[in-house]
């Protein structure tokens, strides 16, 4: 019988678990251009290869279950950010902001990485549930601005974002490429609010 590293057996396969999928994740930031085999997973997780099984029937449900961890954890990230802010035009700025700390830390490349070494259908509605999740805080934000199609500009202010996140891959400071992203936007959308509130 295999040694119990927990409690109970339960706690054991989930630690279990947890190691395989943290040891696939270190891969797949090393190398996203190569899905990790079961065998590399195991040997970075320090396991008989035989054992991953037991978790696992394959490569692909791991990564997909791996997916399932990192495209929710960034939507619910950026969320929360937007929660934490005042205005619906910091909310905005709050939006941006997230993402692209999000991409600095190396989480676009691996939900990237991760999406292309699974892709099929439960990919994509992961993919597009996620955009959903943000797309619905950023559009009521814009629309209690008062503008017009909030949606476009939600698009509009996507493009900004994929933008600065490029720059940001390619070696920008994010500091620097978030306050450059701040100083487009925020004149529209604080100045939003302000012409709203009217002269104090």
């Amino acid at each position: 019988m295999p040694r119990i590293d927990a409690p109970t057996i339960a706690e054991h396969r989930a630690q279990r678990r947890r190691v395989l999928l943290d040891a696939a994740r270190a891969l797949l930031v090393e190398n996203p251009h190569e899905a990790p085999s079961l065998t590399a997973v195991a040997t970075r997780a320090g396991l008989p290869r035989s054992s991953v099984y037991e978790y696992f029937p394959s490569g692909r449900d791991m990564l997909l279950e791996l997916m399932q961890e990192v495209l929710p954890n960034w939507s619910h990230r950026v969320n929360a950010a937007m929660d934490a802010a005042g205005t619906p035009g910091e909310k905005v700025l709050a939006y941006a902001a997230a993402n692209l700390r999000l991409v600095a830390a190396g989480e676009h490349a691996l939900a990237t990485a991760l999406i292309q070494s699974v892709p099929g259908d439960q990919a994509n509605a992961s993919t597009q549930l996620m955009h959903e999740q943000m797309s619905r805080p950023l559009c009521a934000a814009l629309e209690q601005l008062g503008l017009p199609d909030p949606a476009a500009t939600a698009s509009l202010i996507g493009s900004v974002v994929y933008t600065a996140s490029r720059m940001i891959e390619d070696g920008a400071d994010m500091s620097a490429t978030d306050a450059r992203v701040r100083e487009l936007l925020a004149p529209f959308l604080l100045g939003q609010v302000d012409a709203e509130q009217g002269p104090a």
